[in-house]
């Protein structure tokens, strides 16, 4: 029988703290070779559409994350990325269950960077900052407000109605949210800043980074032709990947600034399980400035997955398909 859980349904299953440590387990099991995630190729789709088949193996599971990113669906009022997650028994080769992939996606991506937040940015950061707005920042407000004592947070986008809607939606976190006038104001009042936009240009240059800062770069699509941050915030960094493997397959903000030449492929090398595990140093003194390039994972989504399928059975939550009937 195979599980089928819904965006409505996986909601209310996941829980943000149980998620950042399963993430955390994931990327360390990753760095040890128990957790398995190969660099996933794109598939073209038309009106340069892209598919991803995002794979990953661990804790007896093995999972496919369908991700298409469509830009045409901007115009015709639909999400850019969509995806569903596939989850497989490892010893039967049974499938287990089918997850929407927007619940997982969002709150596993926030999950990650507060791990490296946790890991990389200096103990005493206390302002959060946000290029972006959307659903990706309310939830890194809540993840990153968990491994810090967040003081502020200082947020810039284009849209006044999605700062509204953020405002709206992170009153609970019990933080002072201040509105600035542009992305650089972001980076010159921040202790973290996280980059959460579409973009395909940059929209944080290294010129604007100060001693001791950190950045999670999250937001581009995962693209070689799309980036947050310019070479110079990659030269003046220490750069931390979720995998090497999958940076160089789809990194932006990785690949274009080796063909710049500012940095090398050896610069962009430090995975953050092992930084988690000790194998290699993330920040190695207050004045460094560190920067998590987040591509995103399949084994993110698997462990995620876990999670809720455990509390899926517990709850009895979802619709069982015989799929062999």
């Amino acid at each position: 029988m195979v599980l089928i859980l819904t965006h409505s349904e996986i909601t209310g299953l996941l829980d943000r703290e149980e998620v950042r440590k399963a993430v955390e387990l994931a990327h360390a099991g990753l760095a040890r070779g128990d957790w398995h995630n190969p660099a996933p190729r794109a598939i073209a789709l038309a009106d340069d559409g892209s598919a991803i088949p995002m794979t990953a193996s661990g804790g007896g599971y093995v999972s496919v994350k369908m991700l298409c990113d469509v830009p045409a669906n901007r115009a015709r009022g639909l999400p850019v990325q969509r995806s569903s997650i596939m989850v497989t028994s490892a010893s039967t080769g049974e499938c287990l269950a089918i997850l929407d992939g927007r619940a997982v996606t969002a709150m596993r991506t926030a999950a990650v960077s507060a791990v490296a937040t946790d890991h990389l940015a200096r103990r005493d950061a206390a302002v959060l900052g946000f290029i972006g707005a959307g659903n990706l920042a309310v939830e890194h407000a809540r993840a990153i407000s968990a491994v810090r004592d967040i003081r502020k947070i200082v947020v810039w986008t284009r849209s006044t109605a999605t700062l509204d809607a953020f405002e709206a939606r992170t009153q609970d976190i019990g933080v002072a949210i201040e509105r600035v006038s542009s992305a650089e104001a972001v980076v010159a009042a921040a202790d973290v800043v996280c980059t959460l936009t579409p973009a395909r240009d940059p929209v944080l240059l290294g010129t604007w980074l100060r001693p001791g800062q950190h950045v999670n770069a999250v937001g581009a699509p995962p693209r070689p032709d799309h980036r947050e941050v310019d070479g110079a915030a990659m030269k003046r960094s220490r750069v931390v990947v979720d995998s090497h493997d999958t940076a160089m397959a789809k990194s932006g903000g990785v690949l274009l600034a080796i063909a710049e030449g500012a940095i090398t492929e050896d610069d962009a090398r430090t995975e953050l399980g092992q930084v988690i595990v000790g194998s290699r140093a993330g920040r190695s003194c207050a004045e460094d400035v560190t920067l998590f390039e987040s591509v995103g994972l399949g084994l993110q989504d698997l462990a995620t997955a876990e999670l809720v399928l455990a509390r899926a059975a517990e709850l009895g939550v979802g619709t069982t398909v015989d799929l062999s009937a």
